[in-house]
């Protein structure tokens, strides 16, 4: 009984989590790029309902949305009030949303093996982190 009840109960905040995170998204991206339409399908596959906009001034829009030099990867995601720049893993964007730091938003630099719309195992621990006025801090490591 005791483990049915802690099982409910974890369900239960695990919806509030779920339900904390905006069920729109879009997402900025270069036509040509596949793995970011990947990570699209894997935001729609969490419930969000996913923009995707091919852009070729992607520099302008990851500029205005305060990237942090050194910080980019391959698309930028609108997500809320937040920037999510790159294949953050659907746990940090749990944990984003659950928290509601007062950030930019997050991001994981690069294209890891093993991220959301990546193929292969992951390799190394993911470094997302968190951004504000085009600074860099550590946010969780995965």
């Amino acid at each position: 009984m005791t483990a049915l009840l802690t099982s409910g109960l974890l369900l239960l905040g695990a919806a509030g989590v779920q339900a904390a995170i905006p069920d729109t998204a879009t997402l900025y991206k270069s036509p040509s790029c596949l793995c970011c339409d990947g990570y699209a399908e894997h935001l729609e596959s969490k419930g969000i309902d996913v923009e995707v906009i091919d852009d070729q001034e992607l520099r302008q829009i990851k500029m205005d949305a305060g990237i942090p030099y050194g910080q980019g990867s391959c698309h930028t995601v609108m997500l809320g009030d937040y920037v999510i720049e790159g294949h953050v893993p659907f746990a940090a964007l749990e944990k984003l949303f659950e928290e509601r730091p007062d950030v930019d938003g997050i991001g994981l630099a690069g294209m890891p093996q093993g991220t959301p719309g990546m193929p292969g195992p992951q390799q190394a621990p993911y470094e997302i982190m968190s951004f504000k006025d085009r600074e860099a801090s550590p946010f969780l490591t995965l």
